[in-house]
């Protein structure tokens, strides 16, 4: 007697491979968007991190803080992911999110130089430079997208 060989996948696994990768699909598409979402953001960070060190130089070789974007010889042209940045009293360097989510679009990242590591005391001409503390204007809904030391309450 002949045994018929199958020829094919029958309907029942096609349909279990699909159903299988609909169930990865939906959960990688909201995975990668926030992944990307968080690689737009750390662009920013890397701009106000390239800030960081002129507004430290500054400090450095002025013994001041400075006070204006020109004064402290940052960069204030936009980019992609940032609208303006700019530098304040004390240092404090502000960068404006744009073209990320209409959630984080306007808000803001701000770096302020600190006098000591453990972030209590905000520096002052004179002081050197210890650590920097970041801060955002974003929602806390919106922390998961912002570098983790930008986490906290602004």
């Amino acid at each position: 007697m002949q045994t018929k060989k199958q020829a094919g996948f029958t309907l029942i696994e096609l349909m279990i491979v699909v159903a299988i990768v609909g169930i990865l699909a939906a959960v990688a598409i909201p995975a990668y968007q926030d992944y990307i979402k968080r690689s737009k953001v750390s662009e920013v960070a890397a701009t106000l991190a390239a800030c960081k060190t002129s507004v430290a130089e500054f400090a450095a070789s002025q013994n001041a803080l400075p006070t204006t974007t020109d004064e402290s010889g940052c960069d204030a042209g936009d980019s992609t992911y940032v609208s303006s940045l700019s530098v304040g009293a004390g240092g404090v360097i502000q960068a404006t999110i744009q073209s990320v989510d209409s959630t984080l679009d306007g808000n803001t990242l701000n770096l302020a130089p600190y006098a000591d590591v453990g972030l209590t005391t905000a520096a002052v001409d004179g002081d050197d430079i210890k650590a920097w503390k970041c801060s955002t204007s974003a929602a806390s809904t919106e922390y998961k997208y912002l570098p983790a030391n930008c986490r906290q309450a602004p």
